[in-house]
């Protein structure tokens, strides 16, 4: 079994008739137990006769392995948005997706009143460069309204083959209008770690948590630390828009910053479910302080090394209120009958929060910003007149024209930056979150460092 913490979810179940008649006769002069399985069988009937009413009256004939899947789907999704079935193809799949490449568009989804809701586009995906955003409906599937359809469905209806077109329909909180989009479906390639460095910081961006994900995380503060060295000041771990993934790769990225105490755990339906991940000996970023991005289309495996960081005071987060999603899923194959998800324990941070439908509450609220230059007017004492002239004046003058070669060789080897959230990326956008963020790391590097001082 696999555990994982997923946002879109297809599962099922199976039970078996001569299993309750073996639990009916050991339970025998028992009148309480006797009567719930009396009406579980009432129940089982009650299907019966459906499926036997629809298999003879149906407008169309439906052939018997589609009514039972869809039955056992409905019995699960019914459950809660995160457990349903998953047929051959769809298994097949999700184990792709878990070592990291799949085809499609590049979202992750939920249904939400009816509608397929975006939780996050992934990084440098059709869906992601077309401009989709988190909190977006998808109401349209080329020309067909989305209303009436199963998550599975509707799913189903965005894959095909790579290369081909689709149209999506979408309605965004704020824009009176519905938005029409016109993508091309690829093979999804994530790299799930990336990063680069901001001045004397580390940006280390998780998009999502797949096999790939620890050693991408390793390579990063390696290369990172190679690079800056001694100035290394501490890092930005953005896990804005990271949607989950592997409950085991989630933990992992956990550990990796914290050096002892409760990672997470998880507590099932009964008491002896309850399971307890410490961390392992080792800080790999050697105490160095910790900026965590999160956002509103953070969930599942980011919030729980979200909420291990906060409650070790290893990090500081900054950014907006988290998703909420605070369950586990185990993926229990069934031979020859595809697999199902079945929502098995909800976890807990370190000190013992659930933050299911609640979310993570950053330390830092910000929430993102368009940054504009203000033209500023006045005198400063330097347009007084008859002003005294600062004797550093030509020493300093001296100094910048001696800087201008480096300052042109660093703007040439500086690499171009990756990541869905550059301080100033392709066409000059500027990310408010994370220069603020940056701005956190200086500023208690500037602190440490005057402490230092003053011993």
């Amino acid at each position: 079994m696999r555990y994982l913490l997923p946002l879109l979810g297809f599962s099922v179940i199976a039970f078996s008739v001569p299993a309750f008649a073996a639990d009916a006769e050991r339970t025998a002069g028992k009148p309480d137990q006797e009567n719930a399985y009396s009406e579980t069988y009432r129940q089982l009937n009650l299907f019966g006769d459906v499926f036997e009413r629809v298999r003879s009256q149906y407008v169309e004939p439906v052939d018997d392995k589609t009514l039972v899947e869809s039955a056992i789907n409905g019995m699960l999704t019914s459950l809660d948005p995160h457990s349903g079935y998953l047929n051959e193809d769809s298994f097949t799949e999700m184990q792709v997706n878990t070592k990291g490449e799949f085809g499609g568009l590049g979202i992750e989804v939920t249904m939400e009143n009816g509608f397929v809701k975006v939780v996050s586009p992934i990084d440098d995906t059709p869906a992601f460069r077309a401009g989709i955003q988190a909190g977006d409906y998808i109401v349209e599937i080329d020309g067909e309204s989305v209303m009436g359809l199963s998550l599975a469905d509707a799913v189903d209806k965005m894959r095909g083959k790579v290369g081909s077109p689709i149209k999506l329909v979408i309605r965004r909180e704020g824009n009176p209008d519905p938005l029409p989009f016109e993508l091309t479906r690829d093979i999804i390639k994530i790299q799930s770690v990336r990063y680069h460095t901001e001045g004397n910081a580390g940006y280390i961006r998780i998009t999502t948590f797949n096999q790939n994900t620890q050693p991408g995380l390793n390579k990063a503060i390696e290369e990172i630390k190679k690079k800056l060295g001694t100035n290394l000041i501490g890092y930005v771990l953005d896990m804005r828009n990271n949607p989950g993934g592997l409950l085991d790769q989630a933990i992992s990225v956990s550990d990796t910053f914290i050096d002892r105490g409760e990672i997470v755990s998880t507590r099932g339906r009964h008491e002896n479910d309850t399971k307890r991940d410490n961390a392992t000996p080792g800080d790999s970023a050697d105490g160095l302080p910790i900026v965590v991005l999160i956002n509103g289309g953070s969930a599942s495996g980011s919030e729980i090394v979200a909420g291990a960081l906060q409650d070790h005071k290893r990090a500081i987060l900054l950014g907006t209120k988290s998703f909420g999603k605070g369950s586990v899923q185990t993926v229990i194959p069934l031979p020859g009958h595809g697999a199902m998800r079945l929502t098995t324990a909800r976890y807990f941070t370190p000190s013992g929060r659930s933050i299911q439908a609640k979310g993570i509450e950053p330390d830092i609220l910000v929430e993102p910003a368009k940054i504009e230059a203000l033209k500023m007017t006045g005198i400063s004492e330097a347009d007084l007149r008859g002003a005294l002239a600062n004797p550093d004046k030509e020493k300093d003058k001296a100094k910048e024209e001696a800087a201008k070669p480096d300052k042109e060789k660093v703007k040439e080897e500086t690499p171009p930056k990756t990541g869905a959230a550059p301080v100033e990326g392709e066409e000059g956008v500027q990310d408010y979150q994370l220069m603020r963020a940056l701005d956190l790391l200086n500023g208690l590097s500037l602190y440490k460092s005057g402490l230092k001082a003053n011993e």
